[in-house]
């Protein structure tokens, strides 16, 4: 069925742009001028989606376009309003979001963007969400493979997964460290119409201040002493796909505005390269982090806050979870087993209700790592609850910051490990990397560490 689209705005150009633009995608539409009009519109006809200017020849302070939104919302809740506004005017698109707006496009507007941003509107806020699925159903349809468990706080949130991935909808993933908020982007991603494109991910907190625009943008050769070619940036790599920052808490003030620009209308510039880019990408980002307390201390901007929680996910912490945790131990003994040539080796039933008892403060992270290293440590091919006990108070403490958040096994865990892995590649540094996780230069600095001898 085709929508129906109000435009709000009293500058004619910009409604004829709109006209065509609307009419060239298959959309209807009508035309207020000033927000009496508009109202009047929507009192008398079914309407799918309103855009809407903030700001009116008679006032400049947006208040009439506030005033509008928030009689759109209250006596029209279910139309999805989309904002317009001038780049030096986002703070009142931002009061437009808190009023309810489905999102918000800055002057002059990239037509293609535009028109996916109406489409996600309308899919994501103008239409009846579906029936609730239950795992097996969506398994059946989607590509979720890697996210494991039956919970219901688990399931609920597929769901959305699976309903926002359709879209091109900015998404913000929450939750503690160690719930596998990367699987969510990974899900998400896979889900889309972009999943044939690449998924580029991005540690923001790995990216130093001075760096931020080299890694993001790209640079030209000569743009500085270390550029020795043309290098396209993380934006550019994701052209057709999905960029997921992980760490998003993390990044400095100075680097956000870059960051909100760049998410706002899409282009950017290499370093040394006066070339306006374009990327046309999906945005996803993480963080373990209280956002909107960030927001409310001056540390995380308010714009950009808004710009990547067009919708929000919380991946609930595993004890929220309990039913899931003797899927995902055995899930993750099968792995150590696999990866390390361990053999035959099972959870015996007093140390599968020992771990469904735990608190797991680090999560599945933490569950990983206790499975892997009772496997590792016991001799018996059946673990007990002994031996689940034994690695857990060798823990180190569950994850608090940044810093500290993937912190390395014990030292003697982690040699023999390395052993294993190279007992196992036959000596095979590159293989060897490839069963740890870890890079060659990586390993071959924990050889070192622990005087193991390379070939």
């Amino acid at each position: 069925m085709t929508a129906t689209i109000l435009v709000v705005d009293d500058d004619v150009s910009v409604t004829a742009s709109l006209e065509l633009l609307l009419k060239q995608n298959g959309f209807r539409f009508v035309v207020a001028a000033e927000p009496a009009a508009a109202l009047e519109v929507l009192a008398q006809r079914s309407i799918d989606l309103v855009i809407q200017d903030m700001n009116f020849s008679r006032s400049t302070t947006g208040e009439e376009g506030l005033d509008l939104l928030r009689a759109i919302r209250r006596d029209h809740g279910a139309v999805p309003v989309v904002l317009i506004t001038a780049w030096g005017s986002i703070a009142l698109a931002v009061e437009g979001m808190k009023a309810g707006a489905a999102d918000f496009v800055t002057k002059p507007w990239d037509n293609e963007r535009l028109v996916r941003v109406l489409r996600t509107a309308l899919s994501l806020f103008g239409e009846r969400p579906p029936a609730a699925a239950d795992r097996e159903s969506l398994d059946k349809q989607f590509e979720l493979s890697e996210i494991l468990g039956r919970d219901p706080a688990l399931v609920r949130v597929l769901n959305h997964v699976v309903r926002v991935a359709r879209t091109d909808a900015a998404v913000l993933i929450t939750g503690e460290s160690g719930t596998g908020k990367e699987l969510l982007a990974n899900a998400i991603h896979a889900n889309s119409t972009r999943a044939a494109g690449p998924l580029v991910k991005v540690n923001m907190g790995a990216i130093v201040p001075s760096l931020f625009e080299s890694e993001m943008f790209g640079h030209a050769r000569g743009a500085f002493t270390d550029a020795k070619r043309d290098r396209a940036g993380y934006f550019e790599q994701a052209d057709g796909g999905t960029i997921f920052l992980d760490e998003v808490a993390e990044i400095d003030r100075t680097s956000q505005i870059k960051l909100l620009r760049v998410l706002q209308d899409q282009s950017f510039q290499r370093v040394g390269d006066g070339e306006r880019r374009r990327s046309n990408f999906r945005v996803v980002a993480a963080t373990n982090r209280d956002l909107e307390r960030l927001v409310a201390l001056g540390e995380f901007r308010e714009d950009l806050y808004y710009r990547l929680n067009l919708i929000k996910l919380v991946m609930p912490p595993l004890r929220e979870r309990a039913i899931d945790i003797p899927l995902i131990a055995a899930h993750h003994l099968r792995q150590a087993r696999a990866r390390y040539g361990l053999g035959e080796i099972e959870l015996a039933a007093d140390a599968v209700r020992w771990l469904g008892a735990q608190p797991w403060p680090g999560n599945v992270r933490e569950l990983k790592h206790c499975v892997e290293r009772a496997a590792l440590m016991s001799p018996r091919p059946l673990l007990a609850r002994a031996d689940l006990e034994t690695t857990a108070r060798a823990e180190e403490p569950a994850p608090t910051s940044r810093l500290d958040r993937d912190v390395l096994p014990l030292d003697e865990v982690e040699k023999l490990m390395i052993e294993r892995a190279m007992s196992q590649s036959a000596g095979n540094i590159t293989r060897a990397a490839e069963l740890l996780g870890l890079s060659r230069a990586a390993l071959y600095r924990r050889l070192a560490k622990h005087e193991i001898e390379a070939p």
